[in-house]
C-alpha cells in the first residue's frame, strides 16, 4: 500500500541520519547491495547539508524509503540513494556502473538528465518572469526523452520530500517550487496513475500558492468536521447494514470513508463557480471487495436502496482507463446529501492508488499491469492561457467512454464532440474526417458525444483544415493538431500575401516579384504580412536592387516609392496608393483580433479573414493587396460568473447593463436552475478597463459576482 496521511507525517519529521536509515530498512530488506550504496552516498555527501541544517543525506534515503513503499524494486531504491551524487560530487556514471550495475546507472543517468533538462528550460528562482511557459515546456521535454518511466516515478518521490522540507526555503523559492510541482509533477502523477502521490503533491502546492484558498476550505472542513463525519459514519452504517443483509460477510468487504482532497475540491469550485458547500460530491466512500462480480453486486444494491444521480455514473471496470484504472463510480442521494462511492477490486484498489508503480510492487500480478498506453505519455505545446483550460479538459475532467462501431472503447473528456472521437483513433482520422455516424445517425462532426455512444467517421482522402473549430475541440490531441494544421495553412496565405502586397506596392507582376524572392533565397517572407518593418525593409531591398540597373532609372522617376500609412475603420493600411475607404466583407465577418488580409479595388480596400473561403479564390488571381492590421487598442479578456435571479427578463436586463459599460461580449453559458431559483451564469467578455477591481465594483452595483478573473492572465489570478 502507498504511504498513508501517517506516514508522511513521520517522514516530514525525520531529520536525522540514523533514524531515517531505519526508516528505510523498515520499507525495504537491508541487502548487501543496499547497504553498500547507502555507505557510498553517505561518504559522497559528507560535507553536505541543507538549508534547514541537517545533513544533505537524509534526503536521499527518505527518497528512498518513499521509493521502496510504492515500488518495493531494489534498484530503483538503490538509484533513489544515488540520484544526487553525479550531479553534486565528482562521482561519474561509468564509476556508478562499475559499483552497482548498468540498471542502476541507467536510472541515475536518467535522474542527471532530468536536472540537466531543467536547468536548460526552466526560469530561474531569482527571476521576475512567470514560470508556468517554461514549466510547460520542462515537463512535455521530461516526457518526451525520458524512456524508463522508473526514472519519473523516483524524481516524484524526490520531489514528494522537497515539498515536505519546502518551509526551510525563502518565501519567493517556496511559490516557484509549489508553481513547479503543480505545473509538471503533479500532471505527471496523474497519467502514471499514482494517485496518491498527485493528491498529496497538488495539496502540498495548493497549501503554498493558494493560501486564502486553502485556509477557506480548512476552515469550513474544521468547522463542519463533526456533521461530515457523523454523515459520513451513517452512510457507511448503512450500506454495511444493506451488504450483510443480503449475503455479504464481514470479510468480504472494507468500506473506506473521506472527504475530497483539498486541491480537488478547489478546482471544482473554480470550474462549477460554486461555493464549498454547493460542491455535490465532497462525500465520499469507496467500498473494496474480493472479484469484480462482487462490484457489480454491490452497484446493484445500492442503487435498488439509494436513488442514483445518472448522469454521474461511469463503469470502469468494463472499460479501464488507459492507465490500467478500473473502479466503478456513482453518486447517490442519502438523508439530503450527495455521496459519491467507488466500487472496486482490492486488486483495482492498489493499481489505482499506486498507477505503473504496482508494476513492481506486486509482481506476482505484473500481468494484469498493462505499460502499452505509456509509449504515447505526451504533452503538446500549451500555452499560458490554456493552461487551466488543459487542467480543466485532459487532466480532471470526468470521463466518458465512446465507441468504434467494432466495439473498441475510447475515453474522452465530458464534453468532447465527434471530432475529438476521430483524432483519438488516428491523428491521420482526425485530419480527414469528413462526416459522421453516431449511434448510425447521421451526425455533424461538432455534435456533443454522450456516455455509450457508437461512432462512426468518414474520411476524405486529403486533409481538411478546420481552424475555427479549435475551441470546440476538448482534447488537447484534437487541439494541437489543428492548431498544427492551421499554422502551415496561414503560413502557406502568408507567402502568397506577402508577394502580393509586395507586388502591388511596386506595380509589378505577381510572377515577377516570386521571382526575385526565390532569387534572394529570401526564407522569412512569411512573415512580411505581420511585421510592416519587415515589409518596409522588403521593398527598400528591391528599389535598391532596381537603382542599381540603368535601364530602371526612368521607371523610378516616374514611380516615386513612397509608402501612405492610412488609418481607417480601427485598421493600420500601408500602400502607395491612396485609400478613401473599408469594407469588412459579408461572407467572413472579420472581427477584432482576427487574421485579416485586404484587397485593393481602386482606392477602397476589401478586408477579408485571412482563413476565408472568398479570400482564397482571390489568391488564386493574385489580386493586388495592401498591407492591413488593426490599430492598436489595449483590451482586456475577462471570465466572469454571476448569480442570476431566474426572472423573466433578468438576463436580457444584465447583458443591457454590461453594453452600457462597453463591454464586448463573446461567450454565455447558463447554469442550472438550484432550489432557491438562481442560475449561474458563465460570461467571457473584453473590456478597455484594465483594473479589475474598479471593472468588478461597477459589476456589483448590478448583479452578486461569484467568481472574476482576467482570462488573458489567468495563471496569475
Amino acid at each position: 500500500m502507498p504511504l498513508s496521511q501517517t506516514e508522511i507525517e513521520k517522514v516530514k519529521h525525520l531529520h536525522d541520519v540514523d533514524s531515517a536509515t531505519t526508516y528505510l530498512f523498515s520499507r525495504i530488506e537491508p541487502t548487501e547491495v543496499l547497504k553498500k550504496a547507502l555507505q557510498y552516498s553517505i561518504n559522497a555527501h559528507q560535507e553536505q547539508f541543507r538549508k534547514s541544517g541537517e545533513p544533505y543525506i537524509v534526503h536521499p534515503i527518505l527518497v528512498a524509503s518513499i521509493v521502496s513503499s510504492i515500488t518495493n524494486d531494489e534498484s530503483m531504491a538503490i538509484a533513489a540513494l544515488l540520484h544526487d551524487v553525479v550531479e553534486d560530487t565528482d562521482t561519474t556514471i561509468l564509476e556508478i556502473e562499475e559499483m552497482f550495475g548498468r540498471d542502476v546507472a541507467h536510472l541515475v543517468g536518467g535522474l542527471t538528465k532530468i536536472d540537466v533538462i531543467r536547468d536548460s528550460e526552466l526560469v530561474p528562482s531569482n527571476s521576475n518572469e512567470k514560470l508556468v511557459a517554461s514549466a510547460l515546456s520542462f515537463r512535455k521535454m521530461l516526457l518526451a526523452s525520458i524512456q524508463d518511466v522508473r526514472v519519473l516515478v523516483i524524481k516524484l518521490c524526490d520531489r514528494l520530500h522537497n515539498m515536505l522540507t519546502l518551509d526551510a526555503l525563502a518565501e519567493y523559492k517556496q511559490l516557484r517550487i509549489a508553481e513547479e510541482t503543480l505545473v509538471v509533477y503533479a500532471p505527471i502523477a496523474h497519467r502514471l496513475g499514482i494517485s496518491f502521490l498527485k493528491n498529496i503533491l497538488e495539496d502540498l502546492s495548493f497549501s503554498y500558492l493558494f493560501k486564502e484558498e486553502k485556509h477557506h476550505i480548512d476552515n469550513y472542513l474544521d468547522t463542519n468536521y463533526h456533521s461530515i463525519e457523523m454523515k459520513l459514519n451513517e452512510f457507511k452504517e448503512a450500506l454495511s447494514r444493506l451488504l450483510i443483509q443480503n449475503g455479504f460477510c464481514d470479510d468480504d468487504f472494507e468500506i473506506l470513508s473521506r472527504v475530497k482532497h483539498r486541491y480537488s475540491i478547489y478546482l471544482k469550485m473554480q470550474r462549477k463557480g460554486a461555493s464549498i458547500d454547493e460542491v455535490l460530491d465532497l462525500l465520499a466512500l469507496r467500498i473494496l471487495v474480493k472479484d469484480p462480480v462482487k462490484c457489480y453486486n454491490v452497484l446493484g444494491l445500492i442503487h435498488l436502496h439509494f436513488r442514483p444521480l445518472a448522469s454521474r455514473f461511469k463503469d470502469y471496470i468494463a472499460i479501464a482507463k488507459d492507465n490500467g484504472y478500473q473502479t466503478i463510480h456513482t453518486s447517490v442521494f442519502y438523508n439530503t446529501a450527495i455521496f459519491e462511492v467507488q466500487i472496486r477490486t482490492y486488486e483495482m484498489h492498489e493499481t489505482a492508488e499506486l498507477g505503473v508503480a504496482a508494476h513492481w510492487k506486486y509482481k506476482s500480478s505484473a500481468s494484469n499491469i498493462k505499460l502499452d498506453w505509456l509509449d504515447n505519455l505526451q504533452y503538446q505545446d500549451e500555452s499560458v492561457e490554456d493552461f487551466y483550460a488543459l487542467i480543466k479538459n485532459d487532466l480532471y475532467s470526468e470521463d466518458i467512454s465512446v465507441f468504434s462501431p467494432t466495439g473498441d472503447a475510447f475515453t474522452l473528456p465530458r464534453g468532447a464532440i465527434v471530432l475529438d472521437f476521430a483524432y483519438s483513433v488516428h491523428t491521420e482520422v482526425g485530419n480527414k474526417a469528413f462526416s459522421a455516424l453516431v449511434n448510425k445517425t447521421k451526425a455533424s462532426l461538432l455534435t456533443e458525444l454522450n456516455n455509450g455512444d457508437i461512432v462512426k467517421i468518414v474520411t476524405k482522402d486529403k486533409l481538411i483544415t478546420r481552424c475555427s473549430w479549435i475551441d470546440a475541440v476538448k482534447t488537447s490531441k484534437a487541439q494541437s493538431n489543428m492548431k498544427l494544421n492551421c499554422n502551415a495553412k496561414v503560413r502557406e496565405i502568408n507567402h502568397t500575401v506577402a508577394i502580393s502586397i509586395v507586388a502591388a506596392a511596386m506595380s509589378l507582376n505577381y510572377s515577377r516579384v516570386e521571382e526575385w524572392f526565390d532569387k534572394n533565397n529570401c526564407d522569412s517572407i512569411s512573415s512580411i504580412p505581420n511585421d510592416v518593418e519587415h515589409f518596409k525593409h522588403v521593398i527598400s531591398k528591391y528599389v535598391l536592387e532596381i537603382s542599381k540597373n540603368n535601364r530602371f532609372k526612368g521607371f523610378l522617376s516616374r514611380h516615386r516609392f513612397k509608402l501612405k500609412h492610412t488609418k481607417l475603420a480601427g485598421l493600420e493600411i500601408y500602400s502607395t496608393s491612396t485609400i478613401s475607404d473599408v469594407v469588412f466583407n459579408y461572407c467572413c465577418h472579420p472581427k477584432a483580433g482576427d487574421e485579416i488580409v485586404g484587397f485593393l479595388e481602386k482606392s477602397k480596400v476589401n478586408v477579408h479573414h485571412k482563413l476565408c473561403k472568398q479570400a482564397a479564390k482571390e489568391f488564386g488571381s493574385n489580386h493586388p493587396m495592401v498591407f492591413v492590421k488593426w490599430a492598436q487598442r489595449k483590451i482586456y479578456r475577462y471570465s466572469l460568473i454571476a448569480s442570476l435571479h431566474n426572472e423573466k427578463g433578468a438576463l436580457a436586463e444584465f447583458l443591457t447593463f454590461l453594453v452600457k459599460l462597453n463591454i464586448d461580449i463573446n461567450s454565455i453559458e447558463l447554469g442550472k436552475e438550484s432550489p432557491d431559483y438562481t442560475k449561474y451564469c458563465e460570461l467571457g467578455f473584453e473590456s478597455k478597463e484594465a483594473d479589475i477591481n474598479t471593472l468588478r465594483a461597477k459589476i456589483e452595483t448590478k448583479i452578486k459576482v461569484i467568481h472574476f478573473v482576467r482570462s488573458d492572465d489567468a495563471y496569475k489570478n
